[in-house]
């Protein structure tokens, strides 16, 4: 039975022009291949699908350099050449930018300034005073910072500090003795704690202790000592 005629028109549908792209592009490929094994051909193919994807075919016994530097010389043009125009053009741009720039830096250091005039000299003049007003308030601005910092690190540390003061009276009280009005010798009296904890008095009790004279010359001494209990 035959096939009936195709009508050769644009795909409406996406998945049915991706198959069909697919199976003729494999059909031209095989032709193509066909074409260089038989006919000793140099073909080149190159495809670019709806979606933006490249396929190509190249006859093994060339490369597509080749293929296009036989095209243009066959034909006698330069395919490159706009495109190498345009790539002068920019280069000179650039050359001409890199001059200028280096201009510049040299009359920055104090170089080539004969030439200019002085108008050219007072706004060069003007352009160094903003720089170095700029680099100035930039160093103001970082000193400031490292001075805020320090400034953080002495608070900082002069609070641990404290800390660890008040630590260090609390775990080490000093104590003393209330005098009640009477006298010591065998008499009892309160003690108490100089964090002024009023649960740390307690009651003492003290005895005298008599010891030899301890001035040169023998006597007896009037010097008497007490214990706590």
């Amino acid at each position: 039975m035959a096939r009936g005629k195709i009508q050769i028109k644009r795909i409406e549908n996406v998945t049915n022009r991706q198959v069909t792209y697919s199976k003729r592009r494999n059909g031209l490929f095989k032709k193509a291949n066909e074409l260089t094994v038989l006919c000793d051909a140099k073909v080149s193919l190159l495809m670019l699908s709806s979606s933006g994807k490249l396929h190509e075919f190249i006859s093994p016994s060339t490369t597509t350099k080749q293929v296009y530097d036989e095209y243009q010389k066959l034909l006698g043009i330069d395919l490159w050449k706009s495109h190498y125009e345009t790539m002068q053009e920019n280069l000179k741009k650039l050359k001409e930018i890199n001059k200028s720039l280096r201009r510049q830096i040299s009359h920055r250091v104090g170089e080539c300034l004969n030439d200019l005039r002085f108008a050219e000299l007072h706004s060069l003049e003007k352009e160094m005073e903003s720089a170095v007003e700029v680099v100035r308030n930039r160093k103001l601005k970082l000193i400031s910072n490292q001075i805020d910092t320090k400034r953080k690190k002495i608070r900082n540390a002069t609070e641990c500090n404290r800390r660890l003061y008040e630590y260090d009276a609390m775990e080490e009280p000093h104590y003393g003795l209330v005098d009640d009005g009477g006298d010591y010798y065998d008499s009892a009296v309160i003690g108490y704690s100089a964090n002024e904890d009023p649960h740390n008095v307690f009651p003492l009790r003290l005895q005298p202790s008599h010891h030899p004279n301890l001035h040169h010359g023998g006597g007896s001494s009037d010097l008497t000592t007490y214990s706590l209990l």
